[in-house]
């Protein structure tokens, strides 16, 4: 595979502070499912935990042909609502992720202004419940990976339709799903 050339997803977080692992537990799920699924996700994609790296993953993003990145958020909806958001929305919501920190708000501007940052990309966000010190997900953000990990795939699925020139992702607008819904 030529990763240089891939669509490229990154969960994010901290594993250590329950629910904002909550990313690093999608790309995990993401990549169960390809282990025992081949045409899961599409052909060249990569899966990277992320954790806290935060500006390391420049290269990362530099190098990808699209991205999905996914976050814990808090944006003040209901515990494990999940929210896609796509283009500008992307940038514009990077800064209201963990509690206090904003990575992946600098991760974005930084690749933007560097003009590293791929199109298509999109923001898969999870709103997080508890981020105290454990290594469990509460129970709605565990409840949510599924429908996070749904989002991600038809984030992938909308990007690479977009790179053979069919259907094109919406940009800017949210869509939500509440739970494990999806």
């Amino acid at each position: 595979m030529d990763e240089a050339r891939a669509l490229v997803v990154i969960g994010v977080g901290n594993i250590l502070l329950r629910d904002d692992a909550v990313g690093v537990r999608v790309v995990d799920a993401l990549r169960v499912l390809a282990e025992h699924d081949p045409v899961a996700l599409p052909e060249h994609t990569r899966l990277v935990d992320g954790g806290t790296l935060g500006l390391d993953l420049l290269r990362t993003v530099r190098d990808a042909r699209g991205l999905v990145i996914v976050d814990a958020m808090a944006l003040g909806d209901p515990d494990g609502t999940v929210t896609v958001r796509w283009g500008d929305a992307v940038v514009a919501a990077g800064g209201h992720g963990r509690r206090g920190t904003n990575s992946i708000g600098e991760l974005l501007a930084i690749a933007r202004l560097m003009g590293w940052l791929p199109e298509p990309v999109a923001l898969v966000g999870v709103e997080a419940a508890d981020i105290d010190f454990g290594v469990e997900l509460s129970p709605s953000v565990a409840t949510a990976v599924p429908a996070a990990v749904h989002a991600v795939r038809d984030a992938l699925r909308k990007m690479d339709e977009q790179a053979t020139g069919e259907e094109r992702p919406a940009t800017g607008r949210p869509t939500r799903t509440i739970g494990a819904t999806a």
